[in-house]
């Protein structure tokens, strides 16, 4: 078990990342003609560098719920100390787990019968300590979920707090306007002194049989403090709202229906009955419930796709 776990990552820790400038596609290998090198999903030469892969950790469950038996934690940690070529997306809802469950994992590893799957006990407990103790491995990325501004103010001070080489915010679902100056001493998106900040935010609406809207103008600010700050942003999905289409001309909705439903700047929805009629207020936002596949991700016609800069 034990061996097998460790070839298991070595192997991924050394295979070669490419991304390509043209098309973006990232993955391993290159397609070649003699010495010449091609991206196989554009076919464009020259344009594919060496990059960092990135692996995305357990996007169905947490990393740091109490629940987590203490032995899967530190296998998953020892398998990401083993692969420094490789980024590692961290994202959780419990952030301030973080220091008592690195501290049980370092208990973990001082039992009389540790998890089988780990060979250097004394490498990982060290890096184990040094994370503890301030240093980031530099293929850690962590990141919190946060729905509103609430948890922002409550959760971000702790992200921040945490050591790693990227810090990044998941907004999904979005359920609330968001101001990151009011999360900490300084603008979160801003370094403090010097010190930590947010370098990536995600922002997202709710999918599901009982998703609520994400209010336009709510990602629009987010979009807007990173451009400001020169932080990555990436608008993941509208879900199963979309806004209703606007017609230029006149300044408004080209035509709402009855069944839409109209959400003001607070978060407060009403649904379009027979009279068309809005009681919330006359800015509210109309939206239309259309699936997330057909809402797509498309931000006042812009895709964002931005990802924190990191050296391969």
């Amino acid at each position: 078990m034990a061996e097998a776990t460790r070839a298991q990552a070595d192997k991924w820790n050394k295979v070669q990342f490419y991304e390509c400038s043209a098309c973006g596609r990232r993955g391993a290998g290159l397609d070649r003609i003699g010495e010449s090198t091609f991206c196989p999903e554009c076919g464009t030469h020259g344009t594919s560098a060496p990059a960092r892969r990135r692996v995305f950790v357990n996007s169905w469950s947490d990393w740091l719920d109490n629940e987590v038996p203490i032995e899967w934690l530190v296998d998953l940690l020892d398998r990401i100390r083993r692969c420094p070529n490789i980024d590692f997306l961290l994202l959780t809802k419990r952030i301030g787990n973080w220091r008592a469950r690195v501290d049980a994992a370092i208990e973990c590893l001082d039992d009389a019968d540790p998890a089988d799957c780990i060979v250097d006990r004394d490498a990982l407990r060290t890096w184990l300590e040094s994370w503890h103790a301030g240093e980031a491995s530099a293929n850690v990325w962590l990141g919190a979920t946060v729905i509103n501004q609430a948890e922002a103010d409550r959760d971000v001070p702790k992200l921040l707090a945490v050591p790693a080489r990227v810090r990044f915010l998941s907004i999904e679902p979005m359920l609330g306007a968001i101001d990151l100056s009011n999360c900490f001493s300084a603008n979160a998106l801003h370094e403090i002194d010097g010190g930590p900040r947010i370098d990536w935010i995600i922002a997202g609406g709710e999918s599901g049989p009982h998703a609520r809207p994400m209010h336009p103008d709510w990602v629009r600010s987010l979009r807007d403090q990173c451009e400001a700050a020169g932080v990555a942003f990436m608008m993941k999905q509208w879900g199963e709202f979309a806004p209703v289409p606007r017609n230029e001309q006149l300044g408004k909705p080209a035509m709402v229906w009855v069944g839409d439903t109209m959400i003001a700047a607070d978060g407060r929805i009403q649904v379009l009955d027979e009279t068309l009629g809005c009681g919330i207020e006359s800015n509210a936002a109309p939206m239309r419930r259309i699936g997330k596949k057909a809402a797509g991700r498309l931000l006042d016609g812009v895709e964002h796709n931005q990802f924190p800069a990191v050296t391969a």
